[in-house]
């Protein structure tokens, strides 16, 4: 058997477990590690097949589903994807083993086409996490929902997103929410 084949097979099965309860997300998997054993057999047997196969997984996944993961990317096994829709993946991205994206992540670019993150093994990003630039999420790191990294992430540590406040609009002096009209009567802000 092919190396290829082989790289595919054992992604395939650690992908596959990774997520028994994702039918979309096996689907979606399956179909990535096929193109991608297409794209590393030489010859025109292996061009030929890698186009038919890439050319559908592009309109399924990306024009259809909403999952924008390129056959090109280097994507370990066991790679988790829940939900999926929103996915945006740069191809110069690197993510590690047992990685889990939620949806609406993005791993992308910031300054030059080859500037994209590396996602160490066991990472685990949030719902609408922004990862750009070439920065290292080391092992083990958790991303926040809705977190927005742009430098290094050592490993085993926690990203939360910035935090949300609560601001009431003050139409005129003493309406509800008005902190100064509190403030001024010797109530607490």
């Amino acid at each position: 058997m092919s190396a290829a084949r082989d790289r595919m097979r054992d992604a395939w099965r650690a992908d596959r477990a990774a997520n028994l309860r994702y039918p979309k997300s096996r689907f979606v998997l399956r179909w990535l590690r096929v193109c991608q054993r297409w794209r590393e057999t030489p010859g025109r047997v292996g061009r030929a097949a890698y186009v038919l196969t890439a050319g559908g997984y592009k309109i399924a996944t990306e024009w259809v589903l909403g999952i924008e993961l390129p056959p090109s990317t280097r994507v370990g096994p066991g790679l988790r994807l829940r939900h999926g829709v929103g996915v945006v993946v740069n191809p110069g991205t690197t993510i590690g083993r047992g990685v889990m994206l939620r949806h609406g992540v993005t791993l992308g670019n910031r300054r030059t086409a080859d500037d994209c993150p590396t996602i160490e093994d066991d990472v685990e990003i949030g719902v609408g996490a922004v990862v750009i630039g070439a920065v290292t999420v080391g092992r083990g790191a958790r991303i926040g929902p809705y977190a927005v990294v742009v430098k290094d992430v050592p490993p085993g540590a926690v990203v939360r997103s910035p935090r949300a406040e609560v601001v009431m609009p003050t139409s005129r002096p003493g309406a509800p929410g008005d902190t100064r009209a509190r403030e001024a009567i010797g109530g607490a802000a």
